[in-house]
């Protein structure tokens, strides 16, 4: 699939359909309380959240998206935060205009851009192990190993995961990047080349003179090195109502190591 400088119309496979720009996901029906909106990690979609998604629709909708160059969303050549922002705006736009967020990783940054540049869009936010910071890790070995993926030789999940195994990629790794993997048409589901391009803004936070004070919580997993002490003081200067909570036994997916209590905590922050 070429890139393309705006954006194009993606193609559904099953539950999914256009809301603005970005794919989305939709489980239960509105009600009293905003709709929820879920916004995933890199190299994620909208279905890696649908177990959370479908328990949590028990009292609110809830609407998980394929961010931009993941899922069946639209691929751009642009793909930093204020974009992304733009694109949670939207969709946020379509579903009654404000709405309680949660982004993991990368869809936690977004999430904290939407706040600070859309703050009437949200209600309340909750950011899943991520802080307003740049990182130096690379993310840039995972891609050179999807790419590495010979795709023609690929007829199940279990020859990809095989293949990238071969390239060094953690056991629960290769499961969760052959999620994004289409193998009837023998392609990815992820702007490979348009990730690696603007990976330097994904790793990194735009400095914004800017705050958001609604009700905020920072869930991070106890295992995890992505929020550190160090990082509180940029967090409050940018959140200052934020709260901050920590999953015994998680790792930086908190919502796949320890799901229940992932789902309690955040229907506690919910409820208050």
């Amino acid at each position: 699939m070429p890139r393309m400088s705006g954006f194009r119309l993606a193609p559904s496979d099953g539950g999914g359909y256009q809301a603005s720009m970005l794919n989305v996901i939709t489980h239960g029906t509105p009600s009293h309380a905003p709709p929820l909106i879920i916004a995933h990690g890199l190299f994620g979609s909208a279905r890696n959240w649908g177990v959370i998604a479908k328990r949590l629709s028990d009292s609110r909708q809830v609407i998980a998206v394929d961010m931009r160059n993941h899922g069946d969303s639209p691929w751009s050549d642009t793909h930093d935060y204020p974009a992304m922002a733009d694109d949670l705006a939207e969709v946020i736009a379509k579903f009654g205009g404000k709405a309680d967020v949660l982004g993991h990783s990368m869809g936690g940054k977004a999430a904290m851009m939407l706040a600070l540049v859309h703050p009437d869009c949200v209600n309340r936010l909750i950011v899943a192990d991520i802080a307003p910071v740049t990182y130096d890790h690379s993310q840039m070995p995972f891609i050179e190993a999807m790419r590495s993926v010979d795709l023609e030789v690929v007829d199940r999940r279990s020859d990809a995961e095989t293949q990238l195994a071969e390239a060094g990629v953690d056991r629960a790794l290769q499961s969760f990047f052959t999620q994004s993997l289409d193998i009837r048409r023998r392609r990815w589901r992820l702007n490979l080349d348009g990730l690696a391009a603007e990976m330097s803004h994904i790793l990194s936070f735009p400095d914004i003179d800017a705050y958001w004070d609604g009700p905020t919580l920072f869930l991070s997993g106890e295992k995890s090195d992505y929020v550190r002490a160090e990082h509180r003081s940029v967090i409050r200067k940018l959140f200052p109502r934020a709260r901050f909570a920590s999953l015994h036994g998680a790792g930086h997916w908190l919502h796949a190591d320890q799901p229940r209590a992932f789902e309690s905590a955040l229907r506690g922050f919910l409820s208050f």
